[in-house]
């Protein structure tokens, strides 16, 4: 004759457990995910973005008006910057350029731009992935320039 063990009985008490368990560890992860998410992404491409907007046509009316066409080129851990307009290199009275993740902040780069004859360059290692290159100016009459360029580094280590 076999023993034959008594089958334990499935109360509500331990479907109540289970279920707790469950959604709670579901629960747990979706925080966090969402505490990862927004601690490394702020959202943030201005301050105040109502502020930004009540100026936004004027300065985009008077930034086409430039007729500037920034193109950006990365090989071997530099980086060129050339402004054109009417097919001649443009060499605007201030600029600045910020390198960057559009997902966080935390690997931001100011390089210190060095002209030649065809535009700007500088030394910049970067890694696999999407980068963008924030470029700000101003033309000879005091006329604003703002433009992101997207950037895909692929094999940078190659």
């Amino acid at each position: 004759m076999t023993d034959v063990k008594p089958v334990k009985e499935l109360t509500g008490r331990k479907v109540l457990m289970i279920l707790l368990a469950a959604f709670g560890t579901i629960f747990a992860v979706n925080m966090t995910l969402l505490y990862q998410a927004v601690k490394t992404f702020p959202g943030l491409e201005v301050k105040n973005s109502y502020v930004a907007s009540q100026t936004f046509d004027d300065r985009a009316i008077a930034q086409r008006a430039l007729g500037w066409a920034p193109e950006v080129k990365y090989a071997n851990g530099q980086m060129n910057l050339s402004i054109f307009a009417n097919g001649e290199f443009v060499f605007p009275e201030v600029i600045s350029v910020r390198v960057g993740r559009p997902t966080h902040g935390r690997e931001d780069v100011i390089p210190v731009l060095l002209r030649d004859t065809i535009g700007y360059w500088f030394k910049i290692d970067l890694n696999d992935g999407k980068w963008f290159v924030y470029v700000t100016a101003e033309s000879a009459n005091g006329g604003p320039f703002e433009q992101r360029l997207e950037l895909y580094v692929t094999d940078a280590n190659g």
